[in-house]
C-alpha cells in the first residue's frame, strides 16, 4: 500500500521506495542486471542499495568478529550484500518498519534503513527486525544525475516491496522486477529512443 507522502514524493518526480531495475544496455558494468532500492531521492541527489549482489569474501559472523559485536556466533544472520560501489566498507540494514532506533530512515511503509550498530546488535543475540539484508557500500547519484541516467533510458522502476527486496534467490531478482512491471527482459532493448 502506497502512503499519501509517498504518492506526493512520485507526483514530485522524486523516487524513494522505488526500486531502480537496470536496463541491458546499462554502460556501468558495476551495475549490469542490477536491482536498486532507492532509499532517498530528493533534488540533493539520491542514495539506494543494490538489493541482488551477494557479498563475496564475508560472512555475517565474520564482520561481527571484526565490529567486536558479540554474540559470535550469532542467534540470527542477516543475509550480506554488496550495496554499490560507494564506500563499499560502510555497511547499512534495509529491513522491515518493525524495528527502528535513533537514525533509523523510513524508505515507504514497509522498509526502513539503519546504519548503526544496535541493529547488528539486536540481531546477533536473537532481536531486531523480522526482515533484513546488511548491505556493504552503496549506490550514490548527485543532483539532477539520476534523472539523466532514467532520461537516457539506464532504468526503469517500479514501487519496492518486501518480496523483491528480501527475496532468498538474488539471481532472479532481476527478471522478478522486470516480471512486476509485466515486462519481458527479452523484449528490451539498451537504446534509448527520441519521438
Amino acid at each position: 500500500m502506497v502512503s499519501s507522502t509517498t504518492s506526493a514524493v512520485r507526483a514530485g518526480g522524486y523516487l524513494t521506495g522505488n526500486l531502480l531495475i537496470a536496463m541491458p544496455g546499462m554502460q556501468d558494468p558495476r551495475f549490469d542486471h542490477s536491482v536498486v532500492c532507492l532509499c532517498a531521492h530528493s533534488a540533493e541527489g539520491a542514495m539506494g542499495l543494490v538489493v541482488n549482489r551477494p557479498l563475496a569474501g564475508m560472512a555475517f559472523d565474520d564482520l561481527l568478529r571484526q565490529l567486536s559485536i558479540e554474540p559470535v556466533p550469532p542467534q540470527r544472520r542477516l543475509r550480506m550484500l554488496s550495496g554499490g560501489p560507494v564506500e563499499s566498507g560502510r555497511g547499512f540494514v534495509l529491513h522491515s518498519d518493525d524495528w527502528a532506533t535513533e537514525g533509523s530512515l523510513p524508505v515507504m511503509p514497509g522498509l526502513t534503513l539503519t546504519a548503526s550498530l544496535d541493529i547488528l546488535k539486536a540481531v546477533a543475540t536473537g532481536g531486531g527486525p523480522r526482515e533484513g539484508v546488511l548491505a556493504l557500500g552503496y549506490a550514490g547519484w548527485a543532483p539532477g544525475q539520476l534523472e539523466d541516467e532514467i532520461q537516457r533510458n539506464a532504468w526503469l522502476n517500479v514501487p519496492a516491496d518486501a518480496s523483491l527486496v528480501f527475496r532468498e534467490d538474488t539471481g532472479g531478482t532481476w527478471e522478478a522486477a522486470l516480471a512486476k512491471l509485466k515486462v519481458d527482459p527479452a523484449l528490451l532493448s539498451g537504446a534509448a529512443g527520441r519521438a
